[in-house]
C-alpha cells in the first residue's frame, strides 16, 4: 500500500486560532472578540485597553534610557496588578516557556515558587527577598497570571495584599479580565513586548523615583 505523501504546513498555512478559547470565556479579550467603541471608560494605551474604574489608579512606568513604557500599573489600597503584553506564535505555548524561565530566574534570586491551577490554567506564587524601607530583609510574594489570544501573552502580576492572599475575585481580576489586547498585524519575534502609549492628559512616573 502507498500512502499519500502529507503536506508539511508552513506558517502561513497555519490558521491563527485562540490557543485558549475557554480560559478566556470571560476575558482578557482579543480586539477582534470585543470592541469597546462607545464605552467611555476604556483607557486607549496602544496594544492595551484597560477599563478604568474609581477603585484603583493606573500608572505607567517609565523604564530605561529612553522612557518606554513597557507596563501598566492598576493600584488598589495595599494591592496593584502589573500587566504586561508580547508578541506569540500562532502555534501558542508561550506561557509555557516564559513560566519555566519565570522559575529559574526565582531560583537565582534564592526565592520560592509554586505551580498552581488558577482560572487562566498554570500561574505561579511567586516569593522573593527584598530589603524592606527600613534596612531589613524581608519578601515581596506575588501571584503571576498568563493568559495566550491570538498571536500574544498578556501577563499579569498581583503584588501587596493579591499576592499574599490570591483571590479570584476582586476589582483588580475583573480588571485583568476587561483588558482588550490590541496585537495589531506587524510581524514580530516572540517575546517581544508591546510598547504601551500614552493616553491624553496621562503623567509618566519614572523609575528613578
Amino acid at each position: 500500500m502507498v500512502r499519500r505523501r502529507k503536506k508539511e504546513k508552513s506558517e502561513e498555512d497555519v490558521v491563527p486560532v485562540d490557543v485558549t478559547p475557554d480560559l478566556r470565556a470571560d476575558g482578557p479579550w482579543d480586539i477582534s472578540e470585543k470592541k469597546p467603541e462607545g464605552d467611555p471608560s476604556y483607557i486607549d494605551l496602544g496594544p492595551l485597553l484597560i477599563r478604568a474604574h474609581d477603585e484603583f489608579s493606573i500608572q505607567l512606568p517609565a523604564e530605561g534610557e529612553n522612557g518606554q513604557i513597557a507596563s501598566a500599573v492598576l493600584v488598589k489600597d495595599d494591592s496593584a496588578l502589573e500587566l504586561r503584553v508580547f508578541a506569540a506564535t500562532r502555534s501558542g505555548g508561550l506561557w509555557d516557556e516564559v513560566r519555566d524561565d519565570l522559575i529559574l530566574e526565582v531560583a537565582r534570586l534564592n526565592g520560592t515558587s509554586e505551580q498552581v491551577t488558577g482560572p487562566f490554567g498554570e500561574e505561579l506564587l511567586v516569593s522573593v527577598p527584598v530589603e524592606l524601607p527600613d534596612g531589613e530583609e524581608g519578601f515581596q510574594p506575588s501571584r503571576i497570571v498568563g493568559v495566550e489570544g491570538p498571536r500574544w501573552l498578556l501577563r499579569g502580576t498581583f503584588l501587596g495584599e493579591a499576592g499574599i492572599n490570591p483571590s479570584d475575585e476582586g476589582v483588580l481580576m475583573q480588571a485583568f479580565r476587561d483588558v482588550i489586547v490590541v496585537r495589531g498585524d506587524e510581524a514580530r519575534i516572540a517575546r517581544e513586548a508591546l510598547l504601551l502609549t500614552l493616553p491624553d492628559n496621562a503623567v509618566v512616573a519614572s523609575d528613578e523615583e
